[in-house]
């Protein structure tokens, strides 16, 4: 599928060090942002590819306003799979938080429906740390690249990041995605000067933000849903450890996993290796 090329300057990863994200130049073609979108339309739909299903689904909420996503979208979709297990993709990552090998920690696919008209906190997402969750895996030195399938801004419920955020280190009680007040997650998880930037995007582009960077999004205040892929990404080298934290992805490391124990499996594929 139609990645662009794109070569990590010096200064994004520069940017990328200060700020704890970084926006790219549009990755993904127009003929690939269709299918992506076409596989939404199917995922929602139940239309899997395989007869498999994905690991967390938030497929038919309660409440049509409300966040729809599902964990793993690369099981039953084959569009999403090229898209979060790409080489390039890879690469481009490993440069930013200069590693020399990457893997899939795992996916979402994320649909934020439209609002227009209507006051609702049920589509926003939470100030959270993304390691707020991942605590049983051995590195801090992760990251998180989402992929706008339209273009993207506040309007539409675009992502905001807090400036530096990544440099407070792992704050406690950060796992907070489905908390929708976000002013009362600024003032429980304020450490510093709390600059919030919104991430605009045109379709294709993504943005990279590193595992401790706070982050969250308003209502889609748009007539159209907003859609997205997003790939959380690893070292290659990254192991488990116990008596951290939970995540379904240990149970992916069979029975019995062990302090130690390499997230390397199949489901855990390698996208990048210098």
């Amino acid at each position: 599928m139609g990645f662009i090329p794109y070569e990590v300057s010096e200064q994004d990863k520069q940017d990328f060090e200060r700020d704890g994200y970084w926006i790219s130049p549009k990755l993904i073609d127009d003929e690939t942002i269709e299918k992506l979108r076409q596989a939404h339309e199917r995922i929602w739909s139940s239309d899997f590819d395989g007869d498999g299903y994905p690991m967390h689904d938030i497929r038919i909420p309660e409440n049509k306003l409300a966040l729809r996503k599902l964990d793993n979208g690369w099981w039953i979709n084959d569009k999403v799979r090229k898209i979060v297990t790409s080489p390039e993709l890879g690469r481009i990552s490993a440069e930013l938080i200069g590693e020399s090998s990457i893997r899939l920690w795992h996916d979402q696919v994320i649909y934020k429906p439209s609002a227009a008209g209507q006051e609702t906190m049920l589509g926003n997402v939470g100030w959270h740390q993304d390691y707020g969750f991942w605590k049983c895996s051995s590195t801090t030195n992760m990251v998180t690249v989402w992929i706008a399938l339209q273009d993207t801004d506040l309007g539409n419920g675009g992502m905001r990041t807090i400036l530096g955020s990544h440099k407070w280190g792992v704050v406690e009680g950060s796992d907070t995605f489905f908390d929708q007040d976000l002013d009362g997650l600024k003032q429980k998880f304020t450490k510093g000067e709390w600059i919030d930037e919104p991430c605009i995007l045109k379709a294709g582009q993504a943005s990279f933000h590193h595992s401790l960077t706070f982050h969250g999004s308003g209502p889609n205040l748009s007539e159209h849903p907003r859609l997205s892929i997003v790939a959380h990404l690893m070292p290659g080298d990254t192991v488990y450890k116990k008596g951290r934290g939970r995540h379904d992805n240990v149970r992916l490391l069979g029975p019995q996993p062990y302090d130690g124990q390499p997230f390397n499996n199949q489901y855990f594929p390698l996208l990048y290796c210098k």
